[in-house]
């Protein structure tokens, strides 16, 4: 017995040197929420990427332990409220059976009524526009006579966020956004430039490769792996199961981090372990403004916001328009006048080489190619904290917590099995029950 104390220890001793701890190893030993988080959505369902609706799924069988006051549709393309209420209605099929296994899941009804339609374009260079039913909503919600903050997950695009803290400036010490960034800020690059700069202080997670580790990396083992997680523990199961599939019939689910962040792990603090990733303070000077063209060695931060500034044509009047499309994607960046210069707004979601070209009716800039660097910041940079965003996180950039290309995602990978686990046991509430 003593032999094989000894070399118990011995294993356990290198093993914690190593970094790790039970703590870091069992997903299990991290903490409940201590209080019951209230929670709104911000979601492009039925927009551009079908994991919105596997993402649904997930979040109305977690419904039971959120106080979940509101789903807002904030889209750029053709994602629009009905698409939210589409699994709201496969949820109320299944909702016999989930109120057998626990009666805290909300009426189908209540969820309807806290449904609404947000932005449906993109704002411009200012970043606001109109209020919408959506960013109304989560006016009312913030402005609750509640002591609770109210977690506002943005699934898609800012846009209603930007607006209603343009219109209601006071709620914003109510917030606590989580933000799933990369091509999601690709779209939303005028609403984030605005929240960033106006609202500074606002309590912010910009995730924008940290969740990509929910579907990457990690125990992929067996029946933990994106196709046979989705064969073996969701298809057949109910209408949530059914309507998980149809969009997918992979798993991805690539904005239920911010809701998993909520699961597990300590929400007040975005720098310790969660199931929604682990994440560090925001550094300094992450917009880069080229003055004039660019060519393939100039450099700009990945995920950070790039914009152009280019001198006006002598000719150029109210008529006149251009834009840039970078890599012939969507969307492109519209130029908009500042003074005696014509300025392009762009963020880049990849670490790589981005070639642009601009279309106008002007002729002396229409076809006009050109191309910059997007590179990871160094390190140097990220270990000095913004003075000026002070409860801002990122991704972690420490290459040790990247999965392949996307810094921080081994944050979310690290759990995996516990959390894919747990989710196959909601969606067993679906199944018939056993008599």
């Amino acid at each position: 017995m003593g032999l094989l104390r000894f070399c118990f220890v011995a294993c356990w001793m290198v093993f914690v040197e190593s970094g790790f701890s039970p703590r870091s190893i069992m997903a299990q030993e991290l903490p409940f929420p201590e209080i019951r988080p209230r929670v709104l959505v911000s979601t492009d369902i039925g927009g551009t990427d079908p994991d919105d609706i596997q993402s649904m799924v997930h979040l109305l069988l977690y419904a039971d332990v959120l106080d979940l006051e509101g789903i807002v549709s904030s889209p750029y393309g053709p994602g629009r409220r009905k698409h939210i209420l589409q699994a709201i209605d496969a949820y109320e099929k299944d909702f016999p059976r989930l109120i057998v296994s626990q009666s805290a899941y909300p009426e189908p009804e209540f969820l309807r009524s806290i449904t609404h339609q947000g932005a449906t374009d993109l704002v411009g260079a200012e970043g606001v526009g109109e209020a919408t039913e959506g960013s109304k909503w989560m006016i009312q919600c913030a402005q609750r006579q509640d002591e609770r903050p109210l977690h506002v997950l943005v699934w898609g695009g800012l846009e209603d966020l930007a607006q209603a803290l343009h219109d209601a400036p006071d709620i914003l010490p109510k917030l606590r956004v989580y933000f799933i960034g990369g091509p999601n800020k690709k779209w939303s690059k005028d609403a984030y430039h605005y929240i960033e700069t106006h609202h500074p202080k606002l309590w912010m997670i910009e995730s924008n490769a940290t969740y990509r580790g929910w579907f990457v990396g990690g125990d992929q083992r067996g029946d933990l792996g994106n196709e046979s997680f989705v064969r073996e523990h969701v298809k057949g199961h109910g209408a949530l199961g059914n309507h998980f599939v149809r969009a997918k019939s992979v798993l991805k689910m690539g904005d239920t981090p911010s809701v998993a962040r909520l699961l597990r792990g300590n929400s007040s603090d975005p720098t310790q372990p969660s199931w929604g990733g682990r994440f560090v303070p925001v550094w300094d000077h992450r917009t880069t403004v080229f003055k004039g063209w660019t060519r393939d060695e100039d450099k700009a931060e990945v995920f950070g916001i790039t914009e152009f500034v280019i001198p006006m044509p002598q000719t150029w009047f109210d008529h006149h328009w251009a834009r840039m499309i970078f890599d012939e994607s969507q969307p492109p960046s519209l130029g908009w006048v500042d003074g005696t210069n014509l300025r392009f707004r762009f963020s880049p979601r990849d670490a790589k080489l981005w070639r642009y070209r601009v279309e106008s009716n002007h002729p002396a800039i229409d076809g006009h190619l050109g191309a910059f660097t997007a590179e990871a910041p160094t390190a140097e940079r990220t270990e000095k904290v913004a003075q000026n965003h002070p409860y801002w996180w990122i991704d972690n950039p420490d290459p040790k917590l990247s999965e392949g290309v996307h810094p921080g995602a081994r944050t979310v990978s690290r759990w995996r099995a516990s959390f894919l686990r747990d989710f196959s046991r909601r969606l067993d509430r679906c199944l018939p029950q056993v008599q």
